[in-house]
């Protein structure tokens, strides 16, 4: 074989095998290595959502959803090289949550996914609070009655004092009337005897003499 072939079937065996062991990488995209929170995680809440890339990325995008798909209004994403954080301005209920996330990775291709997580706390507390106030509710309820049965069971009623009253006046009222009409009676009554005469004055014996 002459010696220009062989070195140009050399080179072409060179250039084959190159790419092939560099198509692997130059076809794979950066990818999501970790994240706060994390996948599937359960947290007491979130102050700042962060994504951390295996590699460089730009333009990030995040969107955080709850279980209805009603979206949570968040701080501008800000992306410094592998990482992008996220403030969460507002307080999240518990409940389930979805981050929704897409960038630019360091090839120039687009790449997004999902990270579901649940924020406990709120609901437990919420149920707790729930449960203590049935629980309070029929003792409250026993001890508002207790007044009221003392109150229609104990004394004697007020009808029956005013009956007892009227009673009392009209015996007075009828005894009155029976002493004015037998009228006064005794030694100074009209109808009572009659003056004595008063007894005769003892006159002296002028018979007698000296």
């Amino acid at each position: 074989m002459p010696f220009f072939l062989r070195r140009t079937l050399v080179a072409v065996i060179g250039c084959g095998l190159f790419l092939a062991a560099t198509a692997p990488a130059a076809l794979a995209h950066d990818s999501l290595k970790s994240s706060s929170p994390a996948r599937n995680a359960t947290v007491s809440g979130v102050q700042t959502i962060e994504l951390e890339y295996s590699s460089r990325v730009r333009f990030p995008l995040v969107v955080l959803r709850t279980a209805d798909g009603k979206t949570i209004q968040l701080g501008e994403p800000q992306a410094d090289g592998p990482k992008v954080r996220t403030a969460v301005p507002t307080k999240l209920a518990g409940g389930s949550y979805v981050i929704a996330w897409r960038v630019v990775s360091s090839d120039g291709h687009p790449i997004e996914g999902e990270i579901p997580f649940t924020v406990k706390g709120a609901a437990a507390s919420t149920t707790a609070s729930a449960t203590e106030a049935a629980s309070a509710a029929p003792a409250t309820s026993a001890e508002g009655t207790r007044p009221a049965a003392a109150a229609q069971g104990g004394g004697i009623p007020g009808w029956l004092w005013g009956g007892l009253a009227a009673l009392v006046v009209a015996g007075l009222a009828v005894w009155l009337l029976s002493r004015r009409s037998s009228g006064p009676s005794g030694p100074d009554s009209p109808d009572g005897p009659a003056d004595q005469p008063a007894a005769p004055t003892e006159q002296p014996d002028v018979s007698a003499g000296p």
